[in-house]
């Protein structure tokens, strides 16, 4: 991989080097790091057309299915209905079997969505600290068509779980402050070429335990061709007072923490990987 350049605050090179993200907090939050990555996952893959809009309103979108889908089953099963008329009872068949195909097209993506989410937090949760992520789009991990790197400062130094959070402030500037990165970067501006597979890896100690979920990569590296987009969360006052704590050490000048090696600090890739639907833009020709 090419060496990098210094860190260039909120909008800086993300393909040369790292774009800084100073964050005042002491510390970021399992909750928050949850929230932050989440974010990301979402807007990669709505950047890239893998889903059909961004993913809190998909997720919505789901639910509302579901949810009505309920209601018309136990509507059928009531007398009003069954007493009805003929037109009726056809428009609300046909509005059962519109919801149920509905459902049917979004299911397995939002299952792969549920399960990949659902590990990221167990892998959170799970572990002392979390040193960074990274995204990968494409057919593997080793041969990606597009990567986004996110790397925190020194791990996670703040305690508590993702149980039943609500995303904080700082969590919600902090996402912003990284969509807002990625695009004026030129995230997911690339032209659409179809469905593909997300892979997610986390960096953290060699003590994370979740064999279900997630698998060691002790030498995991990409194609030299994939420039990848890179992100630096930065405490600004965590790093005040320890300044110099390995890994901050290791995002300088000229290696990437994707490439270093550190015999308590590994990347596991997540069993579970997402992929998109079919995308509009095909047919437009985008």
């Amino acid at each position: 991989m090419e060496a990098m350049g210094e860190g260039g605050g909120e909008r800086g090179e993300l393909g040369l080097g790292f774009t800084e993200i100073e964050t005042n907090a002491e510390g970021l939050k399992p909750s928050e790091i949850f929230h932050i990555v989440k974010e990301l996952i979402g807007f990669v893959l709505y950047m890239h057309h893998q889903i059909p809009s961004v993913l809190q309103h998909l997720e919505d979108e789901f639910d509302a299915l579901k949810d009505e889908y309920k209601g018309l089953f136990f509507l059928q099963e009531s007398t009003s209905v069954k007493e009805s008329k003929a037109s009726l009872q056809r428009q609300h068949n046909m509005r059962k079997r519109e919801v149920k195909s509905g459902i049917k097209r979004l299911e397995k993506l939002m299952n792969a969505i549920s399960s990949l989410v659902s590990a990221l937090k167990e892998a959170i949760d799970g572990t002392s600290n979390i040193h960074g992520v990274t995204l990968v789009l494409g057919a593997s991990p080793a041969r990606p068509q597009h990567v986004y790197e996110m790397f925190f400062p020194c791990g996670r130094v703040d305690s508590g779980d993702t149980t039943g959070c609500i995303k904080s402030k700082v969590a919600e500037a902090l996402s912003r402050k990284v969509i807002r990165a990625l695009i004026s970067s030129g995230a997911g501006s690339a032209s659409y070429t179809g469905p593909t597979k997300l892979f997610l890896l986390v960096r953290s100690p060699c003590t994370l335990n979740l064999p279900l979920h997630f698998l060691p990569k002790r030498d995991f590296k990409y194609h030299k061709k994939a420039v990848p987009f890179r992100l630096h969360i930065k405490s600004k006052t965590y790093n005040a007072v320890v300044g110099g704590c390995h890994h901050t050490s290791e995002i300088g000048p000229s290696a990437s923490p994707l490439h270093s090696t550190s015999d308590d600090v590994l990347w596991f890739q997540c069993r579970h990987t997402v992929r998109g639907l079919p995308s509009k833009a095909s047919e437009a020709g985008c």
